[in-house]
């Protein structure tokens, strides 16, 4: 196997095992996730960790949410106010260049209430598409998020062109 192919497939786990930390619940793994300071060389002696700009993070609808403090934070509240949430991606794209990887997806999101035990029926679920983009950096540790940058896909709607009398799609 070559190196590009290698770590093509090292930043396809680290992806993944992002999204399935998410449907988890699993803050530890979420924060492994992502670079800390020192992935960058920056000293933490002098630079708080929680405020070094070295992550970022755009949720559909939120503001740029820049450093760690603000980014896990953002993730602990997701995590804490959703009781379900599966992720199906599709589309993954990545590129590799460096020590710099680009993951491209599209999230196809289930969420809503608790996870049903086994036998039950599945409660009531919101579903979103939303495309992403994911800029991961290699460290001595793996890959590792950089930058997480989603939004929204807007629906389709059939009505917005409508015919005119000859046929042909008005504006």
């Amino acid at each position: 196997m070559s190196a590009p192919h290698t770590d093509v497939e090292q930043v396809e786990a680290a992806n993944t095992a992002f999204y399935e930390a998410l449907e988890r619940g699993d803050f530890e793994t979420v924060s492994s996730l992502w670079l800390t300071p020192a992935d960058l060389g920056v000293d933490e002696e002098y630079h708080d960790p929680a405020d070094t700009g070295v992550i970022s993070c755009v949720h559909p609808g939120w503001p740029v949410l820049t450093g760690r403090g603000d980014v896990l934070r953002s993730y602990a509240l997701i995590m804490a106010n959703t009781d379900y949430i599966q992720f199906f991606l599709t589309d993954v794209h990545v590129s590799v260049t460096g020590d710099t990887a680009l993951v491209t997806c599209t999230e196809n999101i289930l969420s809503g209430g608790p996870a049903p035990a086994a036998g039950e029926e599945l409660g009531p679920l919101v579903g979103q598409l939303v495309v992403a983009t994911n800029v991961l950096r290699r460290t001595r540790d793996g890959w590792k998020l950089w930058s997480h940058h989603a939004s929204p896909v807007l629906a389709d709607n059939d009505d917005e062109s409508e015919s005119d009398e000859d046929g042909e799609a008005s504006p």
